[in-house]
């Protein structure tokens, strides 16, 4: 029986009706559907170290509970290189859906302050997410020369100008340029003496071949613990958790201060929810007990922030830094 023009269009009115009415219904649903799809894939979280150092173990420990936390294998890429640069063209080239996560430090800050031009901006081509860790370098000696204090090397640079020595790896790391803020602040003559790498320091250190070392906890623990080397100051402005007992060398080096940090960001353009997501997960994993206690036995101290907290810091290092390079006269790359 054929419908009459009017009852027609009552039928499609009717149609339109509903098919308005489901797709309101369907929309919260598609909208939770679309904040709750990350991360659906692998998470690649670059180091800009090679394995093995503190950076890569603690890139391991957070990032396995990183993975569990978001439903998804975290796979920790090294790639080192001068400056990070290697490691951020690796995170740039990538697309800013979070699936590449960057370990920037404080020797990003360095880097900035360090090269003429660097070739990639880590405070406007990457968003920050959250700090990972903090930690200080220590000032040690070898357990045979005559200083207990930090302040009896200090005694003793003042009385013999250009003659003690202080060891760090490679000039223009945040160890050499921790040693450039002691001369500066303690109005001393020590005379760097740059290693390739820790090993060689250390052994130079524990023969007295320098007087003092500047270096942090993780790669000197065993030698501190076998008494082959003493702790004479921690560079951070109060006491550490990992080498209690051990005075800031703020107490000898008036306004002495140096926190090293490790943090998460992410390329720019990253939507905000993925952001807050990855935030939350990894102050939640920071805050675990057994993550805290791993990362003390390497020196560090697990703490979480805001993106904004973990920016202002990179921001404010590399002003700090840039200061300390101009005064030491450090040539820039």
């Amino acid at each position: 029986m054929p419908l009459t023009t009017s009852l027609m269009r009552l039928v499609k009115r009717l149609a339109g009706l509903t098919l308005a009415a489901a797709m309101t219904a369907l929309a919260p649903a598609t909208g939770a559907l679309a904040q709750t799809s990350y991360a659906n894939a692998p998470v690649k979280w670059v180091v800009p170290f090679a394995p093995g150092g503190v950076a890569d173990a603690t890139s391991r420990i957070v990032g396995e509970k990183l993975g569990e936390k978001l439903g998804q294998r975290v796979i920790i890429e090294n790639i080192p290189g001068a400056g990070g640069i290697n490691a951020a063209r690796s995170v740039l080239n990538a697309p800013a859906d979070g699936h590449t996560l960057a370990l920037l430090t404080n020797g990003t800050s360095i880097s900035v302050a360090l090269f003429n031009k660097l070739p990639f901006d880590p405070v406007t081509q990457f968003e920050p997410v959250s700090a990972v860790g903090f930690f200080e370098f220590i000032f040690y000696t070898g357990a045979n020369t005559p200083y207990k204090t930090l302040a009896d090397v200090v005694k003793a640079a003042r009385a013999k100008p250009g003659e003690i020595t202080v060891g760090t790896i490679f000039a223009g790391s945040t160890q050499h340029l921790t040693m450039e803020l002691f001369k500066s602040l303690s109005g001393t003559d020590v005379r760097h003496v740059p290693f390739k790498g820790t090993p060689d320091l250390l052994l130079s250190g524990i023969r007295g071949d320098v007087a003092m070392m500047v270096e942090a906890l993780a790669p000197v623990k065993s030698n501190l613990e076998d008494g082959k080397v003493r702790a004479l100051a921690v560079s951070s402005p109060t006491p550490s958790p990992a080498l209690p007992g051990v005075p800031p060398a703020g107490e000898a080096v008036k306004g002495f201060d140096v926190v090293s940090w490790n943090a998460i960001f992410v390329k720019a353009g990253t939507p905000a929810p993925i952001i807050a997501t990855l935030n939350k997960a990894l102050n939640e994993v920071l805050a675990m007990d057994d993550v805290k206690k791993r990362l003390l036995q390497l020196g560090i101290e697990s703490r979480g922030s805001t993106p904004d907290e973990i920016k202002k810091r990179m921001v404010d290092d590399i002003a700090k830094w840039s200061d300390v390079i101009t005064k030491a006269g450090i040539p820039k790359r």
